[in-house]
C-alpha cells in the first residue's frame, strides 16, 4: 500500500542552518562489501540483504532482536524502514530549506520512499550521484533505528524512475545486438541500481549478463546465450 507524506512550507528556516546531507547522521560502522570484480552483487541480482549487508547481518543477532522488531511480519518492517526513512527525509528537507512530498511503498522486497512534487536537482546530481549518497545516509538512519540492514529505495524527483525507462530501452537495443552478432557487449560503467535494471532486462530476454571491473568504473557485460 502506496502512503504519501506532505511536508509543510519550510521558508522560516534560518538560512545559515547548514543544509549538508551528510551532517544529518552519523554513520555506524559497517562490514566490507563484496570482494571487487565479483561477477554480480547482490544489490544488483536482488539477492536479500543487498550490497551493503556483510555477515551478521539482519537476522543473525542484530540490535533489533529483543526489542520487538524481531516479531514483526517481513511487511510490517518493510513499511518500518519506510517510516524511519520518511522521518529522517522530513527532517533533511526542513533543515534544507526545501519543499518536497514524501511517497512511501513497498515494492518486493524493498520499501521504497520517492520525494515527489518538486524539482530537486541540487538531491539528485550529475549521474544521480548525490542521490545515491542520500539513499546510503538513508539507509543508514534506518540501520540506526532497527540495528538491521536496509535494501530500501530512494528516488528523488523521478530520477529513477526515468533513468529506468532510459536504460531498459539500451538495454533491448544492445539485446538485439548481441543477438545478432553472438559476441558480448560491455556498456558503460553504472552504479547498482543501473546495473541492475540492465540484468533483468537481459534474463527477461533469456541472455547472460555479469558485471566487472570495480567501483566507479564497474560496468555490465551482456553475453550471448
Amino acid at each position: 500500500m502506496t502512503e504519501s507524506r506532505v511536508t509543510e512550507d519550510h521558508n522560516d528556516v534560518d538560512e545559515t542552518t547548514p543544509g549538508a546531507p551528510e551532517d544529518s547522521v552519523e554513520a555506524p560502522e559497517q562490514d566490507a562489501g563484496p570482494e571487487p570484480g565479483s561477477a554480480v552483487t547482490d544489490e544488483e541480482s536482488g539477492d536479500e540483504g543487498g550490497e551493503d549487508a556483510g555477515e551478521g547481518g539482519a537476522g543473525e543477532g542484530g540490535a533489533g532482536e529483543g526489542d520487538g522488531s524481531s516479531r514483526l511480519t517481513r511487511a510490517q518492517r518493510l513499511e518500518q524502514e519506510g517510516e524511519i526513512a520518511a522521518d529522517y527525509l522530513e527532517e533533511l528537507l526542513e533543515i534544507a530549506d526545501l519543499d518536497g512530498d514524501l511517497d512511501m511503498d513497498v515494492e518486493g522486497d524493498r520499501a521504497t520512499v520517492s520525494i515527489v512534487g518538486a524539482d530537486l536537482p541540487q538531491l539528485v546530481g550529475q549521474n544521480g550521484e548525490v542521490l545515491e549518497a542520500l539513499q546510503e545516509l538513508t539507509r543508514l538512519a534506518v540501520y540506526r533505528e532497527t540495528g538491521e540492514r536496509s535494501r530500501l529505495m530512494l528516488d528523488v524527483s523521478g530520477h529513477r524512475s526515468a533513468r529506468r525507462v532510459a536504460l531498459e530501452e539500451q538495454a533491448a537495443s544492445v539485446i538485439e545486438q548481441v543477438k545478432e552478432s553472438g559476441e558480448p557487449v560491455s556498456l558503460a560503467p553504472m552504479s547498482p541500481f543501473e546495473r541492475k535494471v540492465v540484468h533483468d532486462a537481459v534474463a527477461a530476454a533469456g541472455l547472460n549478463s555479469e558485471s566487472e571491473g570495480v567501483e566507479p568504473r564497474r560496468h555490465v557485460v551482456v553475453l550471448p546465450a
